[in-house]
């Protein structure tokens, strides 16, 4: 069975509705992203932090996977699927994809300050004064601007073991993330699908370009694969 890696980013959630939060000033929500989307930031005013999560989260429980999504997930009858999403929406698991890995995190999970690896699953608002059971400060289970990201090296991993690479809804601006399509073999063929797509550069493999949303775009990267069987 080939092994398909997706990469996924904010356009195949775009389609179901949910907000970028950047704006064309490079706002988020009004804000500029270290105040909401950084350690310094939260230092400076978590209460601001948590009411942006509030926000988002609360947004997020009120949309639908996508045709994309689903998609993706009605692939696993045919192919060995994983996805690495740098989205922090849930919108891939509740399609029925199995294999999901989130590099910036999860929005619909929170952890401790004191402890990284004390994760809970959390639906309702985040306030200060909601802890952990020794009384530390619970925070959004996000990777933030200035953090790292923890799952790299298992996502480069997977990358590397690729039999086909799909990119579906993203500008390949954000790394490391953007970087990891450069650790498939040469000979694997890479989908990419954007409406706005990034010039790719200095990829020795078989490209395909679609500038189309997510929805359409795996319409066509379905039949096509379908068709490899």
């Amino acid at each position: 069975m080939k092994k398909i890696v997706v990469l996924t980013g904010a356009g195949i959630s775009a389609e179901s509705g949910i907000k970028t939060f950047r704006d064309a000033d490079g706002l988020w929500e009004g804000h500029d992203i270290m105040e909401v989307a950084s350690p310094i930031g939260w230092n400076k005013n978590p209460t601001l932090v948590l009411d942006f999560y509030n926000k988002r989260r609360a947004q997020l429980l009120t949309v639908q996977p996508n045709k994309a999504h689903e998609i993706l997930a009605e692939l696993e009858k045919q192919f060995n699927i994983h996805i690495i999403t740098q989205n922090v929406d849930d919108l891939h698991e509740r399609a029925g994809s199995s294999s999901v890995l989130h590099l910036h995190g999860e929005l619909l999970k929170v952890r401790s300050v004191a402890n990284e690896k004390n994760i809970m699953h959390w639906k309702t608002d985040l306030n200060l004064g909601d802890c952990d059971e020794k009384g530390n400060q619970l925070r959004p289970h996000i990777v933030w601007f200035g953090e790292a990201v923890p799952l790299i090296e298992k996502a480069i991993e997977i990358v590397e073991t690729a039999d086909i690479l799909v990119i579906i809804g993203t500008s390949l601006q954000v790394y490391p993330a953007a970087g990891l399509m450069n650790y498939v073999n040469q000979n694997v063929p890479v989908y990419y699908i954007d409406p706005k797509p990034a010039t790719i550069y200095d990829l020795p493999n078989k490209l395909k370009v679609l500038p189309l949303s997510a929805v359409e775009g795996m319409k066509i990267v379905k039949d096509e694969l379908l068709n490899l069987k």
